[in-house]
């Protein structure tokens, strides 16, 4: 039965092409669904054997005997024996029904996992900037694990009821045109109803999902800054938001149960009445109608047989809204294009050091209202280590991401050793450029895991070399378990100078031939910033490198200083030069100066 949706992933598909999509989505669930679907007709085949053999042993078995023979135990037996092997056939055929549909739902829903997870990973960072963590956790767990509990028990339901309301009209039909009639215009109206509530459910299903994706994203939010949130004592007012979230989370599931419970006692009166008017009317037209006492018991089975799947859908089209509202939350993420695109014909990076050529780019953010990066053209030579310096909200970061690929210019271009970005091999420019962030995400492991994950061919010995050419080795070793440390959630176990060694340790294990160090010593104190610094300086050694700093110490470090201010590159030059210079470098530096003598 198609149904509309109303909801803020799509307000115009319907039940029946998001499920469409679903298949298309998930070919595994597809394959061979005509096969199950025709075990299921025949399980549901040998539900209406049995009112037709009752109908049997009424009229030849004990009717027909009423002249004063008795009950022909015969043919009941015949009957009977008849009606267990429909039976067992009824019941192997469900069986493997449900089987094969058991094993191609949990095979369909680990691929959906996967492409979820694999296509997030692709999603341009100002999509990860739009959706909040909890909201693509939902759609990889909550969201995902409703379809996992649809098709635990609702899929199998809608084929075996569908193939037996089939099946039942069909020798419905042959037993009585107009008892059959009466039947269905009496059930009709139940239609109707499921119709009008279906729509009102499924609407309040799509909302209930949209409130649980925010729910957790405010719990996710919450056990993150636990620290942040005790410093300054806000439990109070952050638990607050959790709790509205919760709650409105909570009515909005309420009012789709509402709608839910509404429609049981619905199938319950409706079989009531379908009932009574085929034993009305059946009795009415009795053997002047053609049918004789085994007919009119029999159909009257056959009339609950027909119910009892209007019934059961009552039941399960709730469970069906909740998994196409998730369903159709999973596909809105699919649908979400992948950015930057990968290019039809990727092209190979020339092997050896690596030059930078920023040619007139200009960069906007979707749905912003002004360019963040306008008309900045800059010519980086293989080796060259570059400090790009500004004040917050200069572009600089985001210069530094367009270099990385994480998003394209809106105009312009930029080549690497002489490549497109564009047309670069993605897989190659992931091997050869390494970002180190100013917060790297260590995950909750070693930190011989932590380090390793960039190159997992990589053995412990050269790890260890590396941790050792760039300086780290005694650090390393005086802690309690050495290299096997385990750093914590988010490397919360470390300082946030120790969570910057690892990165750049990994970095050095990734072996780049350019490397970008967005604010890598922004967050420590000045101790470790010498020790991060001599590590910086192994690491960048014969490596284009860019290092996007406040911090100017760094910038004093660097071959050349690129200066931005509002999105436009207004000085380049050597350290000295610039401070010598009366313009935006000297003002940042003087400031610098004042701030660290304080």
């Amino acid at each position: 039965m198609s149904v509309g949706f109303t909801s803020s992933v799509d307000t115009d598909e319907g039940a029946v092409s998001t499920i469409r999509r679903g298949l298309a989505a998930a070919p595994v669930l597809r394959n061979g669904l005509w096969i199950t679907f025709l075990l299921a007709a025949l399980g549901s085949a040998g539900r209406v054997v049995v009112p037709i053999l009752i109908q049997q042993a009424i009229d030849k078995g004990i009717v027909g005997q009423a002249t004063g023979e008795g009950v022909d135990v015969a043919v009941v037996v015949r009957l009977a024996a008849v009606g267990t092997v429909a039976v067992l056939i009824s019941g192997v055929a469900f069986r493997q029904a449900s089987y094969r549909l058991s094993v191609r739902s949990e095979r369909a829903l680990y691929d959906l996992r996967e492409r979820l997870i694999g296509h997030i990973h692709r999603l341009s960072l100002a999509d990860h900037g739009e959706e909040r963590r909890g909201g693509l956790v939902a759609r990889v767990t909550s969201d995902i694990e409703t379809l996992a509990q649809f098709f635990q028990w609702g899929g199998m339901s809608w084929m075996r009821n569908s193939a037996l309301m089939v099946i039942v009209s069909i020798v419905m039909l042959a037993y009585d045109p107009l008892l059959s009639c009466v039947a269905f215009v009496v059930a009709f109206p139940l239609a109707i109803v499921l119709r009008a509530v279906q729509h009102r459910l499924v609407v309040a299903h799509g909302e209930a999902r949209e409130r649980n994706g925010e729910m957790l994203g405010a719990i996710a939010e919450v056990v993150s800054g636990a620290a942040s949130i005790r410093a300054y004592g806000a439990g109070e007012h952050m638990s607050g938001i959790v709790r509205e979230a919760t709650d409105r989370k909570a009515r909005q599931q309420i009012r789709a149960a509402w709608y839910g419970a509404f429609l049981f006692p619905s199938g319950e009166v409706f079989s009531v009445f379908t009932v009574s008017a085929v034993v009305v009317v059946g009795v009415w037209r009795g053997d002047a109608g053609g049918l004789t006492a085994g007919a009119v018991v029999g159909f009257i089975f056959l009339t609950y047989r027909f119910l009892e799947p209007i019934s059961e859908f009552t039941e399960i089209i709730d469970q069906t809204q909740t998994a196409v509202a998730g369903l159709r939350r999973v596909l809105s993420v699919l649908d979400m294009p992948v950015g930057p695109p990968a290019p039809a014909e990727p092209v190979s990076l020339p092997a050896g050091s690596l030059d930078i050529d920023i040619d007139d780019v200009t960069f906007r953010y979707p749905n912003a209202a002004v360019d963040v990066l306008r008309d900045v053209s800059i010519a980086i030579p293989a080796g060259q280590q570059v400090a790009m310096v500004g004040a917050t909200g200069s572009g600089k970061s985001t210069l530094g991401r367009l270099v990385a690929r994480f998003a394209d210019p809106t105009d312009g271009r930029i080549s690497l050793g002489g490549v497109d970005l564009t047309e670069a091999d993605p897989g190659e420019l992931r091997r050869r450029l390494v970002v180190v962030s100013q917060e790297p995400f260590l995950f909750d492991d070693t930190i011989l895991a932590n380090i390793g994950f960039a190159r997992p061919e990589k053995s412990a010995d050269e790890i260890a070399a590396v941790i050792a050419d760039l300086g780290a080795t005694e650090w390393i070793d005086a802690l309690d378990d050495g290299i096997h440390t385990r750093v914590g959630e988010r490397g919360d176990g470390l300082s946030a100078g120790e969570r910057q060694l690892i990165a750049l340790v990994r970095a050095g294990l990734a072996d780049p031939d350019v490397l970008i160090l967005d604010e890598a010593t922004s967050s420590v104190d000045a101790l470790t910033e010498v020790r991060i610094a001599r590590a910086l300086e192994r690491l960048a050694s014969g490596r284009t490198t860019i290092a996007i700093a406040h911090r100017l110490s760094t910038a004093a470090r660097a071959d050349r200083v690129l200066v931005l201010e509002d999105g436009v590159l207004v000085e380049d030059g050597h350290h000295d030069d610039l401070v010598a210079a009366d313009g935006v470098y000297r003002r940042l530096h003087d400031a610098w100066i004042s701030a660290t003598s304080v």
